[in-house]
């Protein structure tokens, strides 16, 4: 959830241009650009958590000036082997746990300390 700050800054100064299939939304300044060096400021209300790695590729290279384009119109090519984006899941229900983790009650795999070392 943005601050009260954020919020204003964004009704007074923002102009929407966009929204991710997460339901964040994606701004950038109204008017004459006034950010660093010149460019105009670009920035992102999260649904939810704030959390960086909701953000997909094609938003992000647009919020860090790698393209001037909005996602709609750009033209990435999307290989074979490239899987839908997903945010970072840890700390969640859905977390990766390998065989053997405390959180998923299994037995743990034998490991190297699980054996009896050869004497002559």
């Amino acid at each position: 959830m943005a601050t009260i700050g954020t919020r204003l800054y964004t009704w007074w100064r923002g102009e929407q241009v966009g929204e991710d299939q997460f339901g964040n939304h994606y701004y950038r300044e109204k008017g004459k650009p006034t950010g660093p060096v010149g460019r105009e400021r670009r920035w992102v209300l999260y649904k939810g958590d704030p959390e960086a790695s909701k953000v997909p590729p094609a938003w992000h290279i647009w919020l860090h000036y790698t393209t001037d384009k909005l996602p709609d119109d750009q033209a990435l090519e999307k290989a074979p082997w490239i899987e839908e984006h997903r945010p970072n899941l840890t700390g969640t229900e859905f977390a990766y746990r390998p065989d053997g983790s405390i959180l998923k009650g299994g037995k743990r795999q034998k490991g190297t300390g699980d054996y009896e070392a050869w004497r002559p």
